[in-house]
């Protein structure tokens, strides 16, 4: 009698399990692509010179803006800022990490369901959850620690419009003005999804933007925050991307170091995918 040779199927734990580990292996192994060197130089570059233009700009808002701008706001509590203070919140790191997650998980339970064409499908969906999640994941981890460290106050933290009102290492909520969180959050997201999808630049700005200014509306943060916050969250996506890239995730390097997402695979390459899943 004839011994069937092909494995038997496996189970679905560890199916899941075995998917989770390539996926993690898979962002931390070494990097690969030839161009990685030109990339990184230029992500160096464009780093340095929007750090240092935006700092800048900092600096002139902190002395000149600031505390004109904050008299021009409504008061806090104001019944009609209701719509701000909805706004506000989808930029709220909490909930737009908690979205994206739970987009993960639920992409990790159904691919051991699924096969062949499906399966590559999701595997690129999910690569690139997996991108904006750690892009606005990075960002924000970055800017809790600066917040911290550096210990500005928010407006009227002491009874006063006061701009330069710091304490150091405070690591509390009202000395956690500088940078601004939704700021950084609004413009890591704004910044992975306009990567993924050039042609949603321009909305994914405008949506930054706005989680920007209602939080000067609201009197959460000085002007010079909310540009500190886009500063950090646009270079710290700019750094995941390169991540990615470096690795072939959802990325391709060019000669000269420039970044572009990558292509959906063509049809006729997903039928081949699926024929080999498929082979015995």
């Amino acid at each position: 009698m004839a011994t069937d040779k092909r494995a038997a199927p496996r189970s679905y734990p560890s199916e899941l399990v075995t998917l989770i580990g390539q996926s993690l292996a898979r962002l931390v192994r070494e990097p690969s692509h030839s161009h990685r060197a030109e990339a990184g130089r230029r992500w160096a570059r464009h780093s340095l010179l929007i750090a240092a233009v935006l700092a800048a700009a900092v600096v002139i808002l902190m002395v000149v803006i600031d505390k004109y701008g904050i008299g021009l706001m409504p008061t806090r509590g104001t019944a009609s800022l209701w719509p701000f203070r909805i706004l506000t919140d989808f930029g709220k790191s909490a909930y737009v990490l908690s979205t994206l997650l739970a987009l993960m998980v639920i992409v990790a339970l159904v691919m051991p369901l699924l096969n062949g064409v499906s399966r590559v499908v999701l595997i690129g969906i999910g690569t690139r959850i997996q991108f904006v999640f750690l892009s606005v994941l990075v960002s924000v981890t970055a800017g809790e620690l600066l917040k911290g460290v550096i210990g500005r106050g928010r407006p009227f933290v002491g009874g006063a419009a006061n701009p330069f009102n710091f304490s150091t290492f405070a690591w509390s909520e009202a000395y956690a003005s500088l940078p601004s969180g939704h700021a950084i959050t609004a413009f890591a997201l704004a910044f992975a999804i306009g990567a993924l999808f050039p042609r949603l630049r321009l909305v994914m700005l405008a949506y930054a933007i706005i989680i920007a200014l209602t939080r000067l509306v609201l009197l959460a943060h000085h002007a010079s925050d909310v540009v500190a916050g886009a500063m950090v969250g646009t270079v710290g996506a700019m750094f995941v991307r390169y991540w990615f890239a470096a690795r072939r995730l959802g990325f391709t390097i060019h000669r000269d170091g420039s970044i572009e997402p990558l292509p959906g695979p063509s049809w006729d390459r997903l039928k081949g995918v699926a024929q080999v899943h498929r082979a015995p």
